[in-house]
């Protein structure tokens, strides 16, 4: 029986039906979906522990739950170092805040002076900007609160996925056909061992950036620079965007406690040598398995992932557009998607070797027409 094919319009309107279906589920889900995400990625990584532990004889369930509680302690012991930290800057607010305020008494002049807009039309600007403003800080606690409203799901998504891992796997070979099974038995392999180094190798980086940061700002006499160098260093994660609010945040401590710009300008320069050692020495020993998203689609992601799913989604965009880079650059049918996630970028393009290949005069056309 022929198979028919159908025309280009109705299949592009179907795909992209099905897309806006997708991600409104998606959005609607979030309050599931998003510490499922993050349980997907902790159960990849505490995954070789678990079975480290049972080739020592531990029981299934006792050697996931020791392996949760290694990960719960590490997890409270970062947050009772940034909890010291905020409290230790909470204290000094109300300094900052009258030093603050004196900068945009001075800027506000400064701004009549050169451009002869008044104070009043300046105040009324500033309000307008910070109703903005407040509406979007709201949106963003309120994700952040409906999320620890069940970050509690997550060590119980944690402990099912690694105890149902078998069961989970076996599904993955079962759903594809049986001749593909050693090739489904690649691809897994290969995504899991790759998931695995990839997330370490990013968990690593962010501890010596933070070391670097840290390290740099209190050089340079920065007030709360272990705590603004953690900071930059999580947002590190976010590509290109987050690197900006790492600079701009020690910058504006920078001018709101200390007097003059060579401070700032000190900060500045050692990002961009931190980024710079980042990029070329860290990033490549630290990561066994290199994952390069090109700068378009890091940018578009970590958009959407806000979009989508708020703060949480911005975090969980990049791993999981990395993994599915992996997945593509191993299944011929998605290579094209797979390049076009990645950064390397060809020299030619196919059109121009595609028409001149077409318009290539053959070696007996060159013989009749006498070249």
């Amino acid at each position: 029986m022929p198979v028919r094919e159908y025309p280009f319009y109705l299949k592009s309107t179907v795909i992209l039906f099905g897309l806006i279906l997708f991600i409104y589920a998606l959005s609607m889900l979030g309050d599931i979906l998003v510490p499922l995400a993050f349980a997907l990625l902790i159960a990849t990584l505490l995954n070789p522990l678990c079975n480290w532990l049972q080739q020592r004889r531990i029981p299934k369930v006792a050697a996931i739950i020791i392996s949760l509680l290694l990960a719960f302690i590490t997890v409270a012991a970062i947050l009772y170092f940034m909890s010291s930290q905020m409290i230790s800057f909470s204290a000094s607010l109300p300094a900052i805040k009258q030093k603050f305020g004196e900068l945009i008494t001075d800027l506000e002049g400064w701004v009549y002076a050169h451009f002869g807009i008044e104070t009043q039309k300046q105040v009324a600007f500033i309000k307008n900007a910070l109703n903005g403003s407040n509406k979007l800080v709201g949106r963003t606690l309120g994700t952040l609160l409906g999320t620890l409203s069940i970050v509690f799901l997550i060590p119980v998504y944690t402990f099912m996925i690694l105890f149902y891992k078998t069961l989970i796997v076996n599904f993955l070979y079962e759903v594809f056909s049986e001749e593909n099974s050693a090739r489904v038995a690649e691809i897994l392999k290969e995504t899991k061992s790759a998931i695995q180094s990839y997330i370490v190798g990013l968990l690593i980086e962010m501890v010596i950036v933070a070391i670097l940061n840290s390290i740099a700002l209190m050089l340079l006499g920065v007030k709360y620079g272990i705590l603004l160098g953690v900071i930059g260093a999580i947002l590190n994660v976010l590509p290109y965007i987050g690197g900006l609010i790492a600079i701009a945040l020690p910058v504006l401590m920078a001018t709101i406690t200390k007097d003059g710009y060579s401070t700032q300008l000190g900060i500045v320069i050692a990002y961009i040598i931190i980024q710079f050692i980042d990029n070329n020495i860290v990033f490549p020993r630290v990561v066994s398995f290199k994952v390069q998203i090109n700068a378009l689609i890091s940018i578009v992601i970590v958009l959407l992932g806000n979009a989508l799913w708020g703060i949480a989604g911005m975090f969980l965009s990049v791993p999981f557009v990395a993994v599915l880079k992996i997945i593509f650059d191993r299944i011929d049918d998605l290579k094209p998607w797979g390049k076009l996630l990645g950064d390397r970028v060809p020299t030619r393009h196919l059109g121009e070797i595609w028409y001149r290949r077409r318009n290539r005069v053959s070696l007996s056309e060159q013989i009749v027409q006498g070249k």
